[in-house]
């Protein structure tokens, strides 16, 4: 039969349509957080202003601790933690659940943030925030795809949860670090 293509050419496409949609969520929330009217009485849990801002920055801080959880969990589920012996199966559930308990603690922290800030490129610190806000998700989108797909190279999976962890760190230092420290951050 002429016309069809490959099954290998279809498997390319379709890593290709799956790689887009990181691309497509970090596009739509700079789209939304650009033409979305910022609304500065949005509340957090029935807090507003500063209360907001400290509770987002409690949170944000937990969030990292979070991450850097799941970061070492990884490296002991692969092994890079030489005095630790194999990572019993309970890590790779414990990985999962807190991966799962950071998603949905960054959910109104995020909702928040896009709806009473929106995407904004200055000054530098919140540009900072806004954009590693917006790649956030779609970094957490690509891991998700990655580890479902399996099929995809032995360092797409530590690239994609390196990237997530650090999009978390910049975001941290960028804001909860900055308000729990006096609206001060070290080189911003």
């Amino acid at each position: 039969m002429t016309g069809l293509a490959h099954p290998a050419e279809h498997r390319r496409l379709y890593d290709v349509l799956w790689l887009l949609l990181p691309v497509a969520v970090v596009v739509g929330l700079f789209w939304f957080g650009r033409a979305h009217t910022p609304n500065y009485e949005t509340s957090l849990f029935g807090n507003r202003g500063s209360d907001a801002q400290l509770l987002k920055a409690q949170m944000g801080s937990a969030l990292m601790g979070l991450a850097l959880i799941q970061l070492f969990l990884a490296l002991w589920i692969y092994g890079r933690l030489p005095a630790l012996r194999a990572a019993p199966h309970r890590v790779h559930t414990t990985h999962r659940l807190i991966g799962l308990t950071a998603f949905l603690l960054s959910l109104p922290i995020a909702r928040h943030c896009i709806t009473a800030y929106g995407v904004q490129f200055t000054p530098t610190r919140v540009a900072l925030h806004s954009l590693t806000g917006c790649f956030l998700y779609g970094a957490f989108v690509a891991k998700v795809i990655v580890v479902r797909h399996r099929r995809w190279p032995g360092w797409a999976l530590p690239l994609a949860g390196g990237t997530l962890v650090t999009a978390i760190a910049l975001i941290w230092y960028a804001a909860p670090l900055w308000y729990l420290n006096g609206l001060q951050a070290p080189g911003l």
